[in-house]
């Protein structure tokens, strides 16, 4: 008998249907002789509708109280589910984030998992039940309910998995897997099998929406096994593990692409030692998370600064540098948000040169200008004008000939 976390997402109980037909999978795994623990977001489009009723009450909610409306589309969610796992002969018991032992730190609407106190649910495992936990939900230290930020329900289930050992977590979606890109964008893209933490980590932190970043950092600390499924096929998806001896890295897996990016330009920095600390160093205190980030040659005593943060964090980074451009004697700063991203990721790019000058010469031939790039050693991403990234999509996953089998 092994231990199966599954996560299920808002499109995946949308509505009764649904939830009996997810009801009925998770009976099936628990049939077949295996511990299921299951980890369910808010039903459908709940939390955006959540969040504008909040937003008709208050200009500017309270964060404890946003994260303590926010958390009710969850309870709604696993009660029900609950009730039609037991409609399949299945004995269950749902527990929100806090029952569960999920505790975070103190930063409301984007917390982080501290420490994961399992033991209601080791021992409503050991009693037979299904356990189904609110995803996206914990208790601070501070006793405070909290909300772990997007796609807080897949670093649920994954820090749960990794907390209780077990093999293998399951991310049901709306999609059968892990693309080569974004089908809208691509109607060429195909599904791939297996992908490194690596690769994946990469593809998250670029704009593949599949998975959350903080789940593939939990995955790969802890050598969890991810499967990313569909909830509407059950067929088989992409595996997220380490890669299997013997086997070659594709060149490059995949192109993700992200719009949701602000860049921000800081004009005539003093060029001296400390000033850029003092710049990141604001922004972090304010819990805002940079990016990508470049800084030009020196002239006359002073350079530019640019960076990229989350079109979420603009207000806050406005707020921050319009202290900080004055503290430490910059010209000014401008924000841009007609900006996109476009990444190649993929494993064989570190015993594979040329990929970058590839990239670079199909993204002229495109007409496509670059403002900014940032690599790693199996990832290379530029900033371009968001009007220019699907075709530079589109183009970088045909010249990287993506589309084959």
């Amino acid at each position: 008998m092994g231990l199966i976390v599954q996560k299920y997402g808002g499109t995946s109980v949308a509505d009764p249907e649904r939830i009996r037909a997810v009801a009925e999978h998770v009976a099936r795994t628990r049939h077949a002789g295996d511990d299921v623990v299951v980890v369910v977001s808010a039903m459908g489009k709940t939390t955006d509708d959540l969040v504008r009723l909040a937003h008709d009450v208050a200009a500017r909610p309270s964060a404890r109280e946003l994260d303590m409306l926010l958390t009710s589309g969850e309870r709604i969610s696993i009660s029900l589910l609950c009730m039609a796992i037991i409609d399949q002969g299945c004995p269950a018991v749902s527990f929100t984030g806090s029952q569960a032992g999920i505790v975070t730190d103190t930063t409301h609407g984007k917390a982080r998992i501290v420490e994961v106190k399992a033991d209601r649910i080791r021992d409503s495992l050991a009693a037979g039940d299904v356990v189904v936990v609110a995803g996206f939900q914990g208790v601070s230290t501070a006793r405070d309910v909290t909300t772990l930020g997007r796609g807080g329900s897949d670093t649920t289930a994954v820090a749960l998995a990794a907390v209780l050992g077990a093999d293998a977590c399951e991310i049901y979606t709306d999609v059968s897997g892990v693309f080569t890109a974004d089908p809208r964008v691509e109607p060429n893209a195909r599904r791939v099998d297996h992908l490194s933490y690596e690769e994946m980590l990469e593809m998250a932190a670029t704009g593949g929406r599949v998975l959350a970043l903080r789940s593939v950092e939990f995955a790969r600390n802890d050598r969890v096994p991810l499967h990313v499924r569909s909830s509407f096929t059950w067929a088989a998806g992409t595996w997220i593990r380490d890669k299997e001896e013997g086997m070659e890295d594709a060149i490059v897996s995949g192109v993700t692409h992200d719009v949701s990016d602000v860049k921000i330009t800081v004009d005539r920095v003093p060029d001296r030692p400390g000033i850029a600390a003092r710049i990141f160093r604001a922004l972090a205190d304010e819990a805002v998370n940079v990016d990508m980030i470049e800084q030009n040659v020196s002239r006359d005593g002073h350079t530019d600064i640019s960076f990229t943060v989350p079109a979420d964090d603009l207000d806050r980074t406005v707020t921050v540098m319009g202290k900080v451009a004055a503290e430490i004697g910059a010209g000014g700063f401008t924000h841009d948000t007609q900006v996109g991203r476009v990444s190649l990721v993929g494993a064989g790019m570190k015993s594979n040169p040329g990929v970058a000058a590839e990239m670079f010469e199909v993204l002229a031939t495109e007409g496509v200008n670059i403002e900014m790039i940032s690599t790693s050693s199996i990832r290379i991403s530029c900033v371009v004008r968001e009007d220019d990234v699907e075709r530079a999509v589109q183009a970088l996953h045909a010249a990287f000939h993506l589309e084959g089998t």
